[in-house]
């Protein structure tokens, strides 16, 4: 970040242990450590949200291109009808017949069976 040297910090080191003196530069020396980790989080937080923001941008580009792009669909469809064989007539299978009616079930009355309800009255 800064290019500093070893004879530029120990330029820095000198002439802030002249201004704030031997008892203060440990306590100094801390509260410097604490900003400078609290900005490198911020810093790292802020890098963060900016790939996430452009990676969410190449994603809507992205998106917006496929969108575009619908002859890749029309592709798609002809090579699916390509490999999938043509339907003409499907063929006769049993489950598409409709079953017959047994002739016990059927309800039908007969002309030799005489009626019960006219037995009974008459």
């Amino acid at each position: 970040m800064f290019d500093i040297g070893f004879w530029e910090l120990a330029l820095i080191l000198v002439v802030a242990l002249l201004v704030v003196g031997p008892e203060r530069l440990p306590r100094l020396a801390r509260t410097l450590g604490l900003w400078v980790g609290r900005m490198r989080r911020f810093v790292s937080t802020v890098k963060a949200d900016i790939d996430r923001e452009l990676a969410t941008e190449e994603l809507k580009k992205a998106l917006a291109k496929q969108a575009e792009m619908p002859e890749l669909y029309d592709i798609i469809e002809e090579t699916e009808q390509a490999i999938k064989p043509p339907v003409d007539k499907p063929a006769p299978d049993s489950s598409d017949t409709p079953a017959q009616e047994p002739a016990s079930l059927e309800q039908t009355p007969s002309s030799d069976k005489p009626d019960r309800a006219h037995d009974a009255n008459g």
